[in-house]
């Protein structure tokens, strides 16, 4: 029987903590992490109608994309709403983790998952996630010392790239230097103009290692005054993770693609929203899951032909409009959100699959609708 700490781990690989924007609370909220875990259910929201339907059911373990938390609080009496539905989840025995804006721009997260719901192909991030900092190091070393001075580069960090290590490219050349008065010259003689056939060491590494990787070439390298370049390089914005997606889907009319659009998604009182000539050709699609007013000058910079959100404000989305930009579909949150909680079902239940006694873990997506609308008059 898999471990609250196991399942834990499982989320926070695939949507690791550190990922979530600086004003987020992500992470295990509730739980004690040797407890095990028998019942996982999956929610968008946190609230007490959730909570309850966990305790019904037994749950071990309550998903949730929104934070229970999202500001410092001082108490939780089970006088307020929030007290109630940790009090609920407490005294049933349930644990609470939160994956949130981790879960946003991740693979197999919300807005990949509201993109593939809706019909996208060959979808990418409408922003791609910053890459780690990178350099690039270029030294001088002659032919016989160039294999220690790789090792030594490698053994630092440098020339990692993505699966494969000690990456590295070389060239042959001739180096030329006269040593002065005062030098310690391991080849050559102070006066003389010496010659000596040299080979050129590129590598790439992490801008962490920077100062590590100096010092081992300092360390390795023959030379009294070794002669190097340390270049940072350029981001080249190529990340499969990031905040919202772009794809592509069979040609269809705006009208065509929001009645799909909200054939695909469970119904809320707002249903589907859109702004645009119900004529208007779709192809490129571009999508966020959640609130998605602060992507619209992004998107207006795509070939997008309509960008589907939630919580698009009057003056923002008119003003859109205006400038001749993609159309506009507005969904509810909740909806949109909801999207990703069977994708994270499947995934869920194959690695616990691979657990032991994971595979009697019982899954279940709550179908509660908890979009704060609830009727139109």
């Amino acid at each position: 029987m898999p471990a609250l700490e196991d399942v834990v781990d499982l989320l926070h690989g695939w949507y690791p903590p550190a990922t979530a924007d600086s004003w987020d609370a992500v992470g295990l909220v509730l739980g004690d992490p040797g407890a095990p875990v028998r019942k996982v259910l999956l929610a968008v929201d946190p609230v007490q109608v959730v909570a309850d339907e966990a305790a019904a059911w037994g749950a071990d373990l309550l998903v949730v994309h929104h934070p229970l938390f999202l500001k410092a609080v001082h108490g939780v009496p089970a006088t307020t709403p929030k007290g109630r539905t940790l009090a609920t989840l407490a005294g049933s025995g349930c644990a609470l983790l939160t994956a949130h804006t981790n879960a946003d721009q991740a693979v197999g997260g919300v807005s990949e998952a509201l993109a593939t719901a809706v019909g996208l192909t060959d979808a990418r991030p409408l922003v791609p996630a910053p890459s780690a900092p990178t350099d690039k190091l270029t030294t001088y070393v002659p032919v016989a010392d160039a294999d220690a001075v790789r090792a030594a580069l490698a053994g630092a960090g440098a020339g990692r790239i993505g699966d494969y290590e000690q990456a590295s490219f070389s060239t042959g050349g001739q180096g030329r230097f006269r040593p002065l008065d005062g030098a310690n010259p391991a080849v050559g003689r102070v006066g003389d103009l010496e010659v000596v056939e040299e080979e050129r060491i590129e590598v790439v590494l992490p801008r962490a290692r920077r100062a590590a990787v100096v010092r081992a070439l300092l360390a390795a390298h023959p030379y009294e005054e070794p002669a190097f370049d340390l270049v940072e390089l350029a981001d080249p914005q190529t990340a499969v993770t990031g905040t919202g997606r772009i794809g592509t889907v069979p040609e269809t009319t705006l009208a065509g693609f929001a009645a799909a659009v909200a054939a695909v998604l469970p119904s809320t009182a707002q249903g589907v929203r859109v702004a645009g000539d119900p004529d208007r050709v779709v192809r490129r699609v571009a999508v966020c899951g959640g609130a998605g007013d602060f992507l619209l000058d992004t998107v207006a910079r795509t070939d997008a032909d309509v960008y589907l959100t939630s919580d698009l404000r009057h003056h923002p989305a008119s003003e859109f409009v205006e400038r001749a930009a993609p159309a506009l579909v507005d969904v509810a949150h909740w909806a949109a959100e909801w999207t990703w909680l069977p994708v994270l079902e499947e995934r869920l239940r194959a690695a616990l699959g691979r657990l032991p006694g994971g595979d009697t873990v019982e899954t279940r997506v709550s179908t509660l609708r908890t979009d704060p609308w609830t009727f139109t008059a």
